[in-house]
């Protein structure tokens, strides 16, 4: 159970960083913003917002996870980290849906990715921890 709980971590915080360096590239204009957000982003000032919030929320989940794994040392206490980590686990999922009936074909296909997202985070959650904070 463990290397499966510490492989869900490695693989989900290695897809966050990929997906961090896709809206950096996104804001960088390498890739085009009209193929993501439901094609519904309609100037660069758009863009810029929501690939800012959307890098921010990213890091901040990142920043959860090393939390849950131990991995850092200023930590929120378990029960919080949990309950954040729950959010984004139903956050994740609704994502999965809302993707598999985007507009673009492009976007339809992050489905498999949150739904991966999801499955890790269920794996991360039903970890118990030994110590308490």
């Amino acid at each position: 159970m463990n290397s499966i709980y510490n492989n869900a971590i490695k693989i989900f915080l290695g897809f966050q960083i990929a997906i961090i360096l896709f809206h950096l590239c996104i804001i960088a204009k390498i890739i085009p913003y009209n193929i993501t957000w439901g094609g519904r982003l309609q100037n660069d000032n758009e863009m810029y917002v929501f690939e800012t919030i959307s890098v921010l929320i990213n890091l901040f989940l990142c920043w959860i996870i090393l939390m849950k794994s131990n991995l850092v040392k200023y930590r929120f206490p378990n029960k919080v980290v949990n309950v954040i980590l729950w959010i984004f686990f139903v956050i994740f999922v609704l994502n999965t849906i809302g993707n598999i009936f985007a507009k673009t074909f492009f976007e339809k296909q992050f489905a498999f990715l949150t739904g991966a997202f999801s499955i890790l985070l269920l794996i991360i959650l039903k970890k118990k921890k030994t110590t308490n904070q």
